[in-house]
């Protein structure tokens, strides 16, 4: 992996909100895996020390003025990407519960050029992973209703555990969907002709903090992202920064 990587400048896109248990062992984890990677620590409003934590372990820090959410922490990540010059970008969660061990599997496809996103799925291979029964009702329902849009099979399409190339970034950096991104995102990034791979990757539970998304936001994220995929269907999204400045 090392090799493959070479000279390419790669960068780590950290969302975090209130995840001062978990970011700094986050930060650790991805060095480990490969040191090249620079790392940037979005911090989404936090209220606790998360930045704090993030700027001791030698983090890039984001701070932002108020909570956004995923969707504005994440673009906010890839127009630094974009900015910098970075070619590779990977997006692993401050809340511990995306192993970067596992990172080669998200690269692989990327830098082989098989895809320009590959997205590691919780929901193929041997460890399946488990989620509350609202949580799989509505991700079944988004992966069927996407592969139907996109006419291939995706099956994790609410993952954040994903890497992208330099066109990725620059599609991300100009526009990228806000309040449950991936899943409308997923859709963007075919419409725009950029290829799409899923590779099967194992989760870890939360190493702290509480998840956002309880039974009845789900229902409600549920209902408003199907109507944002439709609505994604015919609208038009942003040119990317690259094709904008040819």
């Amino acid at each position: 992996m090392a090799e493959q990587l070479g000279e390419l400048e790669r960068i780590a896109i950290v969302p975090a909100l209130n995840e001062e248990e978990t970011v700094g062992r986050v930060i650790g984890e991805i060095r480990a895996f490969d040191p090249g990677f620079d790392i940037v620590v979005v911090d989404d409003g936090s209220t606790d020390r998360t930045a704090g934590v993030a700027a001791d372990r030698g983090a890039h820090v984001l701070r932002l003025p108020f909570n956004l959410g995923i969707g504005g922490a994440m673009q906010t990540g890839f127009r630094f990407a974009f900015e910098h010059g970075y070619d590779i970008a990977v997006q692993i969660d401050g809340d511990g519960q995306h192993d970067p061990q596992q990172l080669s599997k998200i690269l692989a496809p990327v830098l082989s050029g098989e895809a320009d996103l590959c997205v590691g799925s919780r929901f193929t291979g041997d460890g399946a992973y488990r989620s509350t029964f609202a949580r799989r009702v509505g991700i079944k329902i988004f992966a069927g209703v996407v592969s139907a849009v996109v006419r291939q099979k995706v099956t994790d399409t609410t993952s954040g555990f994903r890497a992208v190339n330099r066109r990725g970034i620059a599609l991300f950096a100009a526009d990228y969907p806000h309040d449950y991104p991936e899943v409308e995102a997923t859709v963007m990034l075919v419409k725009h002709k950029l290829r799409l791979q899923e590779v099967p990757v194992e989760m870890r539970e939360r190493g702290g903090g509480a998840s956002s998304i309880t039974a009845v936001r789900s229902v409600y994220y549920m209902t408003k992202v199907l109507l944002a995929i439709f609505v994604g269907l015919f609208r038009r999204y942003a040119v990317p920064f690259e094709e904008e400045h040819r």
